[in-house]
């Protein structure tokens, strides 16, 4: 397993991670298989959604903040309920195909760390499904 770090610097942000992504591939000599893209923290997610316009990633944290206000109806005690409930939404992982070392995403997508409680350095685990 590797673990890409990640430093967010928002406290709702949508960090592309696609570069990263690519470079730990050709780091890894990896070709043929896949990844999982694991996120460990409960108020942080990963998804895979359009990257070549910014409005697209504007309009998800903007919205997401409308949905699921940061002040509300909670009860926990650290006051980042609206995070651990984006999370959930999100999800916390995701899984990708590498074919001949490429990374296949549609024309248009890239691959964002969700940070939904930041700034903070995060980690995401990175497992490679395919032969070494």
């Amino acid at each position: 397993m590797e673990i890409l770090e990640i430093r967010t610097h928002e406290r709702e942000e949508l960090a592309d991670i696609t570069g990263a992504v690519r470079r730990m591939i050709s780091a890894n000599g990896w070709s043929d298989g896949a990844l999982l893209l694991y996120c460990p923290h409960t108020t942080g997610a990963v998804t895979v959604n359009e990257g070549a316009d910014p409005d697209v990633v504007r309009d998800i944290v903007v919205n997401m903040r409308k949905l699921v206000p940061h002040r509300g109806d909670y009860r926990h005690a650290e006051g980042n309920s609206d995070a651990h409930i984006k999370s959930s939404l999100f999800g916390c992982d995701q899984t990708v195909i590498v074919e001949g070392g490429n990374l296949m995403l549609g024309t248009w997508q890239k691959i964002y760390f969700c940070e939904f409680d930041g700034p903070r350095t995060r980690k995401l685990w990175v497992k490679w499904l395919g032969d070494k």
